[in-house]
């Protein structure tokens, strides 16, 4: 009886961590939302990976913006067509949302153009911490379809972050489709 109330209460909570009920995930332009150039191609160019090994079409926001290009560029009429133009309907961000294994799902539900303006401070990796939280957050037609997190433990390197990161997201993806 303990295993069976215990199975109910952790299935419950997973139903929770990701509000991506009725995603059917598709296509997506994946754009980071990081500090640093290489931190953002770094992880644009995993996801979109991933991404296109579950079957996703994908593609990387640095294959639109020109070099150096801020991504709050995207929320241009003209990118936006060049996007569409290509057969891409959702916008996919993704960032760091923290270091520590508290953080929750953010509670705003922004439109693209809004969400697209806010800044994220955060580097991929800081020195002496373990945990590492990923928000992803996704868009169609420019409003909010939904959110999931995936947190990354016991890290302790630049590289071992992108390790995990893909681990755990490619189990994830699963999720979206």
């Amino acid at each position: 009886m303990k295993y069976i109330f215990f199975f109910l209460i952790l299935s419950f909570s997973q139903l929770y961590k990701a509000q991506t009920k009725t995603l059917n995930l598709k296509n997506a332009l994946v754009i980071g939302q990081l500090d640093r150039s290489e931190d953002r191609y770094s992880i644009e160019i995993a996801l979109t990976e991933l991404l296109a090994d579950a079957g996703v079409k994908a593609l990387p926001s640095l294959n639109i913006l020109k070099v150096g290009a801020d991504v709050y560029h995207l929320e241009s009429d003209s990118i936006q067509n060049i996007v569409k133009s290509k057969g891409l309907d959702t916008y996919l961000t993704v960032s760091v949302r923290g270091y520590d294994k508290r953080f929750k799902l953010a509670e705003n539900r922004d439109d693209f153009k809004t969400a697209i303006n806010v800044n994220h401070l955060f580097p991929l990796y800081k020195d002496e911490v373990i945990t590492v939280s990923f928000e992803f957050t996704f868009y169609r037609n420019g409003n909010f379809v939904g959110t999931d997190i995936v947190r990354c433990g016991n890290v302790d390197s630049r590289e071992t972050v992108l390790k995990r990161f893909k681990k755990k997201t490619a189990k994830r993806i699963k999720k979206w489709l």
